[in-house]
């Protein structure tokens, strides 16, 4: 079947759903860090009509609608204005929107829990997310993520972990925070955009089939 990976440039979901055997590419603005000839440089939304079975959102701009950037839009960081802030926020929800009300029976977009002003400019028919876990499937790591959902069941639990406890292992709970704890830095937001692989593995486990079907 053929599968569009929006928002990625890490190649981790494309190469998971690739591993089924289905005709799949990766679309972002910047080139596949694998340099993958299957990975289209441009806008998601210029291609959105171009017949996929399936549109997995992989890590869309998210800046602005999580609830961890809300406090720049009533005090925007040094250099930044608030007409800044807001219009980011606006142009985050649009593609967002935009990739939601695409043309394609089954849609996944993630995204970290928002905030009320994204949810205010959300269509009116998204459900609530999916809060999943990189620890469900085998990664030693704390990064709340939502996935909107259209079309797909919910994910269930692979290989779960337990999680430490800070107060009885605080190292180990400072590990599995990296990505929290991630220094300010121009491949931060890298780090704390990308997928892992155990979870790209479970999306491809688990939501195969269900294009599959289409074909049977």
């Amino acid at each position: 079947m053929r599968i569009l990976i929006g928002c990625e440039t890490s190649g981790t979901m494309r190469r998971a759903f690739a591993a089924r055997g289905h005709d799949v590419w990766s679309c972002d603005l910047l080139p596949a860090d694998d340099g993958s000839n299957r990975h289209i440089m441009g806008d998601v939304r210029d291609h959105l009509n171009d017949g996929w079975d399936m549109l997995i959102v992989a890590h869309p701009p998210c800046t602005r609608l999580c609830n961890s950037g809300v406090r720049w839009l009533s005090a925007p960081p040094r250099g930044r204005t608030l007409d800044e802030m807001w219009a980011e926020l606006a142009e985050g929800a649009d593609l967002f929107a935009a990739c939601w009300k695409a043309p394609v029976s089954r849609i996944a977009v993630e995204n970290p829990i928002m905030h009320k002003h994204a949810k205010a400019l959300m269509p009116a028919d998204l459900p609530r997310p999916q809060i999943v876990q990189p620890w469900w499937f085998g990664e030693p790591y704390f990064k709340a993520t939502g996935f909107y959902l259209r079309g797909l069941p919910q994910l269930v639990a692979a290989n779960r972990l337990t999680p430490p406890r800070k107060a009885e292992d605080p190292a180990r709970h400072a590990a599995w925070s990296k990505i929290h704890r991630a220094s300010p830095g121009p491949d931060r937001w890298k780090l704390r955009s990308a997928t892992f692989p155990g979870v790209a593995a479970a999306c491809a486990e688990q939501w195969s089939p269900m294009i599959e079907d289409m074909a049977a």
